[in-house]
C-alpha cells in the first residue's frame, strides 16, 4: 500500500498508510490529521489546502480549473499549492509529502454568527 506524510503546521510529520483512490483529504480525516475540508471533498472552499513538496508537485494531474479558482482563495498560497481533495493517490505517488498550512479561509462560514 502507498504511503505518504503529512508535514504539520508544528513541524512534526506523520506517515501514514494512503489507500490507492483515497484523496489526501480522505486519508488526513481517517488519520486524525488537522486538514478542515469544510465542503467535504466538493470543490467549494480551500480549506482542505496543502502545500506539496516540491519534488511531487509534477507528478500530479494538473489542477482543474475549477481547482485552481478555489487556491486563489486559499491562505498562504504557494506554488505548489493543491487542495487536498483533489489530490487522489495512486502507486506512483507513494511517498508523496504534503504540509498542511497553520490556517485556512473558510468562506463557507455564516458571517452573521
Amino acid at each position: 500500500m502507498p504511503r505518504m506524510t503529512f508535514v504539520l503546521p508544528n513541524g512534526q510529520q506523520k506517515s501514514v498508510d494512503a489507500p490507492e483512490g483515497n484523496s489526501v483529504l480522505e486519508i488526513a480525516h481517517h488519520n486524525n490529521v488537522d486538514l478542515e475540508g469544510a465542503c467535504e471533498g466538493g470543490l467549494a472552499c480551500s480549506t482542505c489546502h496543502c502545500v506539496v513538496a516540491p519534488e511531487w508537485y509534477g507528478k500530479l494531474s494538473p489542477a482543474s480549473e475549477d481547482e485552481e479558482d478555489m487556491l486563489d482563495l486559499a491562505f498562504g498560497l504557494t506554488a505548489t499549492s493543491r487542495l487536498g481533495c483533489q489530490i487522489v493517490m495512486n502507486k506512483d505517488l507513494d511517498g508523496l509529502v504534503v504540509t498542511i498550512p497553520s490556517a485556512t479561509r473558510n468562506m463557507m462560514v455564516d458571517k452573521k454568527k
